[in-house]
């Protein structure tokens, strides 16, 4: 298929072309920049950095600073990037100033969640509170933290996208909810520091995600599809696939993301998602029909996991506000993670 990864970093750089310029003379600093949203996030600033001569000075807060410039040299040499090795559990301020604190890093393994649920609720809340006493001390503008779409807990069957006056939750006596009521405590200690010192916080609730730079071998579905049909393989799905979820491609996530930290008003928060609903078993189907020709099985096994039901958002107030729209769907979604990870046609 005739597509780059360039392609992506262009049309981000187009959607906010009236935006970038409100980052000159700022000064940035990121935890969990190298992650798959953070990349994706420094992939579109230096292109945008490149084009339209932002003139960007950004701190990424990185475990291995050595490792990821061996696997993105380009990001690590690129002037105005600076990566520190540390771990946000760690964190301490730096005597630095900043003006926007973005907070990314967390503990998505669900492998973590299910066996290691402090280790997952401390990385989420801990970290948290630290990389909101690291935004005071450093003077910050605004802190943008990135949440999770499962602080709504399961999803009334009869809803067919919740949106952010939805006020259920997790249920607190499941330990399999621990990420999901860690990201709801950090967001209430935004809420704190709001109040508390005045912080201007705003937070992105992040749905499911599809794109380029996704790892196909982690705990994701979708990934896991678009793995075995690009090498030959049946698609399986362990479970009944009758869980419903929805995929924002990454490219219209990073346009999101970007629009949220530069014109979100104080104290915002909105769902970033497709609206676009599939089953898991759909899923299966239409990944294995357009990357292969192994076909797809469900063998309708217990689902182990946190939701088994709906988890698709509405994305009204977004669009409405910022002004952005998803661009890219599901079938596309797929092709191009595909294609980045080899798969031609």
């Amino acid at each position: 298929m005739t597509w780059a990864l360039d392609d992506d970093l262009a049309a981000i750089g187009s959607a906010l072309a009236d935006d970038w310029s409100q980052l000159r003379g700022k000064r940035l600093y990121i935890t969990g920049g190298t992650g798959f949203i953070g990349r994706w996030m420094l992939e579109a600033l230096r292109a945008a950095d490149l084009r339209y001569g932002v003139g960007v000075d950004v701190t990424v807060l990185t475990r291995n600073p050595a490792a990821f410039a061996a696997k993105a040299p380009h990001l690590t040499s690129h002037p105005g990037f600076r990566f520190v090795a540390g771990d946000i559990l760690t964190l301490e301020p730096d005597g630095q100033r900043y003006t926007h604190v973005l907070h990314a890093a967390t503990e998505a393994s669900a492998d973590v969640n299910m066996n290691r649920p402090m280790q997952m609720f401390d990385t989420v809340v801990d970290g948290t509170r630290r990389a909101l006493d690291f935004a005071v001390a450093a003077g910050a503008e605004r802190f943008f933290f990135l949440s999770s779409g499962a602080v709504y807990g399961a999803q009334p069957a009869a809803m067919t996208h919740v949106g952010e006056d939805w006020l259920g939750g997790p249920d607190p006596r499941d330990a399999r909810n621990t990420y999901a009521e860690a990201k709801r405590a950090a967001e209430l200690l935004c809420a704190i520091y709001r109040k508390s010192h005045g912080l201007d916080t705003i937070v992105a609730r992040i749905f499911a995600l599809l794109g380029p730079l996704l790892g196909l071998d982690i705990h994701f579905a979708a990934g896991n599809f678009i793995r075995d049909a690009m090498a030959g393989r049946t698609v399986r799905v362990e479970g009944a696939g009758t869980a419903v979820r929805s995929y924002l491609y990454a490219a219209d996530l990073t346009t999101w993301l970007w629009a949220m930290l530069l014109r979100a008003e104080p104290g915002a928060t909105y769902n970033v998602g497709s609206e676009e609903a599939v089953s898991i078993a759909e899923l299966a189907a239409r990944t294995a029909a357009l990357l292969g020709d192994a076909g797809h099985e469900v063998l309708g096994k217990p689902d182990p996991g946190w939701n088994p039901g709906r988890y698709v958002p509405s994305t009204a107030l977004i669009q409405r506000e910022l002004g952005v729209a998803a661009t890219i769907g599901l079938d596309e979604a797929i092709r191009r993670t595909a294609a980045w990870n080899g798969w031609t046609r």
